[in-house]
């Protein structure tokens, strides 16, 4: 195959409870600086609320009987890491640093519906 077929992530989607969507703008948007992206019509009516940054998107979807993802998360690339920490810190959320990976400095946090987040930053 000479021309690959995936060229790129488009989003990611992490689920919320109903209800949720002022919390999560509160942590995507103000906290995170993120965008939120209008849903279309037919998935509004859903629930839910979506974000971009740059090429990131994340899509929070409403779930029945919702559990927050702890182990799988998406990984957020950032400019600098350590003034997102503190903006993390200062919202009053957990800040848990992870340097198990050469050559990245990352941490670790929950969204308000307890879902896991990366952010990271090439180190250097």
């Amino acid at each position: 195959m000479s021309v690959p077929l995936v060229i790129g992530l488009h989003h990611v989607q992490v689920s919320c409870p109903a209800g949720s969507e002022d919390a999560l703008r509160g942590f995507y948007r103000d906290v995170l600086g993120m965008s939120e992206v209008p849903k279309p019509p037919v998935l509004a009516a859903r629930g839910g609320v979506w974000f971009r940054s740059g090429g990131c998107e994340i899509h929070c979807g409403v779930e029945d009987g919702f559990t927050p993802a702890r182990k799988a998360h998406p990984g957020i690339a950032v400019s600098d890491v350590d003034a997102l920490a503190q903006r993390v810190a200062d919202a009053g959320l957990p800040v848990r640093w992870d340097d198990a990976l050469p050559g990245v400095r990352r941490f670790h946090t929950e969204d308000p519906v307890g879902n896991r987040i990366e952010l990271q930053q090439a180190a250097g």
